[in-house]
C-alpha cells in the first residue's frame, strides 16, 4: 500500500484553506459512499486516518479529485488500474451517485484494455505496489482471464519454438522467435505482442499457472519461461558475479519459480537451455527441489545434448560437477527403453568426447578423471563398446599432466580395459612411451593372447572346411594336413608360454623396485616380443586422435 499522500488528499488536512476543505468534503461525500459514512459517523480526524490508508498514489488521487469537481477525466491504460481500484475503495457506486467513477473506470478497462493483449499486459504493469487490493477487487483475475483466452486461440503469442532447437544458443536466441500472425487482428494487435516477461514474478507466475491449468501449449508456455529466466536471472548470461544478497534471493526465486512452472514433457526446451537453466540454480544456490527437476528434464533426453552442453554445469567444484552429470547419466538410464538403443549409443560416443575434452584441462586431478571415466564405463556398459575412447582420453590426459608419478599414472589407468582395445588402439599403446610400464605389459599380453585365439579358431575353422571336402579316398592327405595344424597349433602354444614367462619376469622387477632398469630396455624388449610372434615393426604409428573414427568402433 503506498504512503506519499503529498497531493490531492493533503488538502483535507491544511487548517488555513477551512473553506475550500468544507468545499472539497463535499465534493467527495457527494461522489464517495466511504466519505459519507465516515463523515456521518465521526470527525475529521478519523477521515484523515482512512485518508492515510488509501491504497493510491497522490497522483492518482488527485484524478478523483478533478473527477469530483467536474473535469473530464483522462483516463489510459496506466492509469485505469489504480483510479479502479481506489473508486472501489471509496464506494464510487452508480448507487451512490449516476454517472460515477467506478462505473467508467471499468467501462474504459473492460472496452479498451481487456479485448487487447498489449494494453491488458501493460495496465498489468502498474498494479505491483497496490496488488493486494487489486487482487480483492477481482481486476487481476479479470486480466489473467483475458490474457489466458487469447493465449488458448493464439499460443504463438507466448513466442514460438525455434524449430531446430538443439542448434540455438540459449545465450543469444532465448529458444525465442516472435511472428506476427492474422488471427491477432482479433484482437487489434497490428504490431509485435508485448512480452510478459516485463512483469513481475508475482503476476507472471499467476498467469502461467492459470495457463496450465487450462492447457495452454506446453511448449509456448515453456518458450515464455526461458525468456523470462533470461530477462530475471543475470547468472544465465554473466555466470559467477558478485551480487547483493537482495539481488541473489531475488534471481533464486525467479529460477525457482520458472522450474515449478515447466512441463517435464521431453523435448519442450533443447538440452542447452535446460543445462543453463541447470547452471543458475547451481550458483544460485537454488533448492535441491529445483536442480533434482532441471536435472530430471536434461535426463530425459540427454542423447540430444552437445560436449558443449556438458560443460554449462561446471563451475569449478569437480566433485559436485561431477556428481551432477552423474545423477543426469542415472536419470537417463532410468528412463531407458529398449526402443532406445540409438539413444544409448549417442550417450556413450557424448561421454567419450566429453571426457576426451576435458582431459586437457590442466587442474583435473587424477582421482577427478577416474571418477569420470567410471561414469563412461557405465554409459559403454550396455552398448558393449571398446575401450579406446578411454584410451584417448588417458593418452591425452598424460599428454597434459606430464608431472604425474609412476603411482599416479598406474592409477590412472587402472580404468583401461586392455581386453576391449581395437588392434589398432594396442599398436599404439605398445609404443607409448607416456604409459606406465606395467600398462605397456598388459596391452602387449592381451594382445597376443587374442592372437593365439584367433589363429586357433581359424585352424580350427580350416580343418573343419577340409573335412567337409575330402572324401574317402584322401584320408590320408586328411591326416596329414591335421598333423601340419597341430604343429602350428604346438608352436603357437610355445609362443604365448614363453611370452608369459616373460611378462612374469617383467612384472616381478617392477614390484622389487626395479623399474628404472627395466624402463631402459623395455623399448628393445617390445620388439624382441613383436619378432618372436611374427609382429612386423612396419607397422603404420597408430594415432588416437587422428584415426578418430578407427578409435570408436560402432
Amino acid at each position: 500500500m503506498l504512503s506519499g499522500q503529498t497531493g490531492g488528499s493533503s488538502r483535507l488536512l491544511k487548517p488555513t484553506a477551512a473553506s475550500q476543505d468544507v468545499q472539497l468534503l463535499e465534493l467527495l461525500a457527494a461522489r464517495s459512499a466511504k466519505i459519507s459514512e465516515i463523515l456521518k459517523e465521526s470527525s475529521q480526524e478519523g477521515l484523515s486516518h482512512f485518508l492515510q490508508d488509501m491504497p493510491a498514489a497522490a497522483k492518482t488521487f488527485d484524478l478523483i479529485i478533478k473527477f469530483c469537481y467536474g473535469y473530464e477525466l483522462d483516463m489510459s491504460t496506466e492509469n485505469v488500474v489504480p483510479v479502479t481500484c481506489l473508486a472501489f475503495h471509496l464506494k464510487m457506486t452508480e448507487s451512490h451517485s449516476r454517472n460515477n467513477l467506478l462505473h467508467k473506470a471499468l467501462a474504459f478497462l473492460e472496452q479498451r484494455v481487456l479485448p487487447s493483449w498489449n494494453e491488458t499486459i501493460k495496465a498489468l504493469c502498474t498494479v505491483e505496489n497496490i496488488y493486494k487490493q487489486v487482487v480483492n477487487y477481482g481486476l487481476v483475475d479479470a486480466c489473467i482471464e483475458s490474457l489466458v483466452a487469447k493465449a488458448l486461440v493464439d499460443p504463438s503469442l507466448l513466442g514460438e519454438p525455434i524449430k531446430n532447437s538443439i542448434c540455438a544458443d540459449f545465450m543469444e536466441d532465448a529458444d525465442i522467435v516472435y511472428r506476427t500472425d492474422a488471427r491477432r487482428r482479433l484482437f487489434d494487435l497490428e504490431r509485435q505482442s508485448e512480452d510478459l516477461t516485463v512483469l513481475p514474478l508475482l503476476l507472471y507466475e499467476s498467469i502461467i499457472l492459470a495457463m496450465n491449468k487450462r492447457v495452454v501449449p506446453p511448449k509456448n508456455v515453456a518458450v515464455s519461461l526461458s525468456a523470462y529466466a533470461k530477462k530475471w536471472v543475470s547468472s544465465i548470461s554473466t555466470g559467477r558475479e558478485k551480487m547483493s544478497s537482495y539481488k541473489r534471493n531475488s534471481e533464486r526465486e525467479v529460477i525457482e519459480a520458472v522450474e515449478r512452472l515447466l512441463s517435464h514433457e521431453r523435448g519442450i526446451l533443447s538440452c542447452t537451455v535446460l543445462f543453463d537453466m541447470l547452471r543458475s540454480a547451481i550458483i544460485l544456490e537454488a533448492s535441491s527441489d529445483c536442480i533434482n527437476g532441471f536435472e530430471v528434464r536434461i535426463g530425459k533426453q540427454l542423447e540430444e545434448a552437445t560436449v558443449k552442453d556438458l560443460f554449462i554445469p561446471f563451475q569449478g567444484n569437480a566433485k559436485e560437477d561431477i556428481e551432477c552429470l552423474r545423477e543426469i547419466l542415472k536419470i537417463f538410464y532410468g528412463n531407458y527403453t529398449h526402443s532406445n538403443l540409438s539413444g544409448l549409443i549417442a550417450v556413450a560416443e557424448l561421454m567419450e568426447e566429453f571426457l576426451a575434452e576435458v582431459s586437457s584441462n590442466i587442474d583435473l586431478k587424477p582421482e577427478e578423471f577416474v571418477s569420470l571415466a567410471d561414469i563412461l564405463i557405465a554409459a559403454s556398459l550396455v552398448t558393449q563398446r571398446r575401450s579406446d575412447g578411454i584410451y584417448r582420453a588417458i593418452d591425452i590426459y598424460l599428454r597434459n599432466h606430464r608431472y604425474l608419478t609412476e603411482s599416479e599414472r598406474e592409477e590412472v589407468c587402472l580404468v583401461l580395459d586392455c581386453q576391449k582395445m581395437s588392434p589398432e588402439a594396442r599398436e599404439h599403446a605398445a609404443r607409448n612411451e607416456r604409459l606406465p610400464l606395467r600398462v605397456v605389459v598388459q596391452v602387449l599380453f592381451v594382445g597376443q593372447l587374442q592372437l593365439r585365439d584367433t589363429i586357433l579358431g581359424e585352424t580350427h575353422d580350416s580343418g573343419n572346411k577340409l573335412r567337409k571336402e575330402v572324401g574317402g579316398d584322401d584320408l590320408e592327405k586328411l591326416d596329414c594336413g591335421e598333423e601340419q595344424v597341430r604343429n602350428e597349433m604346438e608352436k603357437m602354444n610355445h609362443k604365448v608360454m614363453e611370452l608369459e614367462r616373460e611378462c612374469c619376469m617383467m612384472r616381478k622387477e617392477i614390484e622389487s623396485g626395479c623399474s628404472q632398469s627395466v624402463k631402459k630396455e623395455k623399448v628393445g624388449m617390445w620388439r624382441e616380443m613383436k619378432r618372436k610372434f611374427g609382429c612386423t615393426t612396419s607397422m603404420h604409428d597408430y594415432n588416437c586422435q587422428i584415426k578418430k573414427k578407427k578409435v570408436h568402433p560402432k
